[in-house]
């Protein structure tokens, strides 16, 4: 009982207010809010690196729709068990949940090729740039997963456990109260990553090359989400029978970027020799 009083209350609705076909969702709300805070900050980034900060700006529809379209590719097809008894309109009903970031990142970046290519400019300078910006939307666009009652972790009675209400429970803990709130907790990784990655981009600038500090960003998430997807009992897509997933997208991803990075400063940069 006391531990009931002392979790996190969950939303009674993940709906803002409906007007006929229409309902406004929190889970939008929060993620056009993180697309707003990470292209300011963006923006700053790349004023910064001598740029017009208004790219940020003009960059949004190159990005934002192939990440969005990816975004959901890579749930649907990861998850596809959820919509294998109805798929039509299930798989393209978004204001429900369902945009895997993986998938938001890889089509994201591909747009970003496409921008820099169109405006001139080093993508691998604008990659850097968007780091911060987007692991600080992720932080953001997680709320969201709050709201739907979605995305958390095992039962606990630590003292910030959520409440889950009974129709949102698995059926194997069905009996539980709270639950590890797994969105937060990434939240505060993807915060504490964003602060990280300004702070090395400031400290390191002699250090760093171009797309070093994108490098930094996917291997850092990675380990953050590796460590939630340990606690996390939601539906995902298993490798082996009992494995989950994104428990080895999220490892070899951490691996790979980092070793990356290693790799390209374990040899000096080139230089032009004195003639």
């Amino acid at each position: 009982m006391f531990i009931s009083l002392l979790s996190l209350p969950s939303p009674p609705s993940p709906i803002i207010f409906e007007a006929g076909p229409f309902a406004l969702r929190y889970y939008g709300i929060c993620i056009a809010l993180g697309i707003a805070v990470g292209t300011w900050l963006t923006a700053r980034q790349l004023e910064n690196k001598g740029y017009d900060g208004t790219l940020a700006l003009d960059s949004l529809f190159f990005i934002i729709v192939p990440g969005f379209i990816g975004a959901r590719i890579y749930h649907v097809v990861t998850d596809y068990d959820l919509y294998a008894a109805d798929p039509f309109p299930g798989v393209f009903e978004v204001w429900n949940g369902g945009l895997g970031i993986y998938g938001a990142v890889a089509g994201g970046f591909l747009g970003a090729i496409a921008f820099s290519w169109f405006r001139g400019i080093s993508v691998l300078d604008y990659a850097d740039a968007v780091a911060p910006g987007l692991i600080l939307a992720q932080a953001i666009g997680r709320w969201g997963n709050y709201f739907n009652q979605e995305l958390f972790g095992r039962p606990t009675e630590l003292p910030w456990g959520i409440r889950i209400s009974p129709d949102n429970r698995p059926v194997e803990f069905a009996d539980a109260t709270a639950f590890h709130p797994t969105f937060l907790y990434e939240s505060i990784w993807n915060l504490l990553g964003c602060l990280a990655l300004l702070w090395i981009a400031r400290r390191f600038v002699d250090w760093l090359r171009p797309g070093d500090l994108f490098l930094i960003y996917v291997s850092l998430y990675s380990v953050g989400r590796f460590l939630v997807e340990t606690l996390r009992v939601d539906p995902a897509f298993l490798i082996g029978g009992d494995f989950r997933g994104n428990l080895f997208v999220s490892s070899v991803l951490a691996l790979v970027f980092a070793m990356f990075l290693f790799l390209r400063h374990s040899r000096p940069a080139n230089k032009t020799a004195d003639s």
